[in-house]
């Protein structure tokens, strides 16, 4: 099946860096026909979000990492589909990812006053390594610079989309494994750290090619927003659908 790009696209949830409640977690919804295929992360107040602009709980998420303004949500998660008997829900999950997500979230006692609930009976866990297929979609992973190795995962849908998640510049990625076509949403804050990228990082690591298809989200609020569209930058803020563009993926 090959579908137009143009039916594609990004909806954030929250746009925001974790220690700045502001513009919410960061998180997004690929999009078909306005339709939900993919939430990407489920960090705190994400649920509520989704719920209130699609009326329904997520049908399948990726987590990109084990961080908790990333995955904080799902605990609420299995409660809501345990109560309203939904069926599981898809949860794509780096394999690296998975001990840390089971110690975070999965092993704490008693997790619905009712009793007799384990947090994973709610999700239908997909293990992830390069890749990975979704309504006839084929994703690719990427490792990223956030805190150590194997920590962090961008998800790339070649020719519609690349999702950095937390990072570092990866110059190594998008300038040799994208197509030429996709999107490409960038961590980006004014300041950088070991952890995440900075507005100065952007020119001094990626050409000027590359960053005109940049949309910049995981700033810490309207201000650093303003200064990053100052700079020249697509910024996302929360709300935001952004159209993936003409390419195709089959």
């Amino acid at each position: 099946m090959t579908r137009n790009a143009s039916d594609y696209s990004l909806k954030f949830l929250g746009t925001g860096s974790g220690g700045q409640p502001d513009m919410g977690c960061s998180a997004a919804v690929l999009e078909l026909n306005q339709q939900p295929i993919l939430l990407i992360d489920c960090g705190y107040g994400t649920l509520s979000a989704y719920q209130k602009h699609y009326k329904r709980l997520p049908q399948a998420i990726f987590i990109t990492h084990g961080h908790l303004d990333h995955i904080a949500d799902l605990e609420i998660l299995t409660v809501q589909a345990r109560l309203q008997e939904h069926p599981p829900i898809r949860l794509y999950v780096p394999l690296n990812l998975i001990t840390l997500l089971h110690q975070r979230l999965a092993t704490y006692p008693g997790a619905m006053a009712e009793g007799g609930h384990n947090f994973w009976q709610s999700f239908q866990l997909l293990p992830v390594t390069d890749a990975f297929i979704h309504q006839d979609l084929t994703f690719r992973l990427h490792a990223t610079r956030h805190h150590q190795p194997g920590f962090s995962y961008a998800l790339h849908l070649p020719g519609v989309l690349f999702y950095s998640g937390d990072t570092r510049p990866i110059p190594e990625i998008l300038c040799h494994e994208l197509s030429g076509q996709e999107r490409i949403f960038h961590d980006c804050g004014l300041q950088p750290n070991p952890s995440h990228t900075g507005l100065d990082d952007l020119a001094r690591e990626y050409p000027p090619a590359l960053r005109q298809r940049f949309v910049l989200y995981h700033y810490a609020n309207e201000q650093a927003a303003a200064t990053l569209e100052q700079a020249g930058y697509q910024v996302a803020r929360p709300g935001d659908s952004i159209s993936l563009g003409t390419g195709s993926n089959p």
